[in-house]
């Protein structure tokens, strides 16, 4: 994988630490002022709901990191693709159910990175 790849993707997996650590442990600090949408009194009661989905966020992060650090180049790639999908199809998700911010925040920089994944590696 080259350089420009792993920087991408490892830009993508802090991206999902941080929302790892604002859903988890700052939802209703960060979260209200992420999400003004939402109704302010709705932060409390939805505080383990939130902490659900950052876990799966680190999640998406650990397999992003794995992925830098596998020295197999096929490997690499598979597992990188693997997890840049589902950033993608979570973002898209995200885009049609909540915000469409989501998808340039969360999707489009997993198409862009899946495009230099297959195209400059």
């Amino acid at each position: 994988m080259n350089i420009i790849t792993k920087i991408l993707i490892g830009i993508i997996a802090l991206e999902h630490l941080y929302i790892l650590y604002f859903e988890m442990f700052a939802w209703e600090t960060i979260g209200k002022r992420t999400f003004k949408s939402l109704p302010r009194d709705l932060f409390k009661p939805t505080k383990a709901l939130a902490a659900n989905q950052g876990l799966y966020n680190g999640f998406l992060s650990a397999g992003l990191l794995w992925s830098i650090l596998i020295s197999d180049t096929v490997w690499s790639k598979n597992i990188a693709l693997f997890f840049l999908i589902c950033v993608s199809v979570a973002g898209i998700y995200g885009a049609f159910s909540a915000s469409r911010k989501i998808f340039f925040v969360q999707a489009l920089p997993a198409i862009v990175t899946i495009l230099c994944l297959l195209l400059l590696n």
